[in-house]
């Protein structure tokens, strides 16, 4: 299962690939009780979830002691991979349905995975600031840019100054042009090889 993550990111610990290891019976616990990955591509959970996930870390390297919110978190996806692969970051899990949170916090008490803190909140109640915000296509990009704009602080916490790093898939043209910002696109079919992410990218805009 871990074979396709180690292929990506062979300098991992042994205790990350503990953690890797252990996330798929622990999401196939959760997930019957509480559907948080689609049941259909649930074999699927290590390319289009955690590795899709892991994009970001090719995009940008957090430093220690960063601080990262993933905003409508889901399941945990980005933030559960990325807190495995950069255990000295603080992250923020946040979405507003409760059942999520507890999928999230049960993973992670399951995983010993110790920097996240998952909040049942919506995102604009979120009182501070962070270094990066980071997200799987939650919303329309003008509409997620108004949400957490302001809780950004400038700065560099990584080998990218501080911002958003978004998953999105397909022709963003327009979606990101309505927001009157300057992006950039990374392809993910430049790290990875997998024809899931034929259509899927990283964007990303500086504070």
């Amino acid at each position: 299962m871990i074979a396709i993550i180690e292929k990506y990111f062979p300098s991992l610990t042994e205790r990350q690939k503990e953690q890797y290891r252990a996330l798929y019976d622990l999401y196939a616990e959760w997930n019957a009780k509480i559907n948080v990955v689609s049941r259909k591509d649930f074999d699927q959970l290590y390319v289009r979830h955690i590795l899709h996930s892991l994009a970001i870390a090719k995009v940008c390297q957090f430093e220690a002691g960063a601080k990262v919110l993933d905003v409508g978190c889901g399941g945990g996806f980005p933030s559960v991979p990325l807190a495995i692969m950069f255990p000295d970051v603080q992250f923020v899990s946040a979405d507003s349905i409760g059942k999520k949170i507890t999928v999230v916090k049960g993973v992670c008490e399951g995983a010993g995975i110790t920097n996240i803190d998952a909040r049942n909140v919506r995102v604009e109640q979120i009182p501070e600031k962070f270094d990066y915000v980071v997200s799987r296509a939650v919303t329309e990009m003008p509409q997620f840019v108004k949400w957490i704009w302001t809780k950004i602080e400038r700065g560099q916490k990584g080998t990218l100054p501080n911002g958003i790093l978004y998953l999105k898939g397909g022709d963003l043209t327009e979606e990101l042009a309505a927001t009157k910002m300057k992006w950039q696109e990374f392809l993910i079919a430049d790290f990875f090889e997998e024809e899931f992410f034929e259509t899927k990218k990283v964007v990303y805009t500086a504070k």
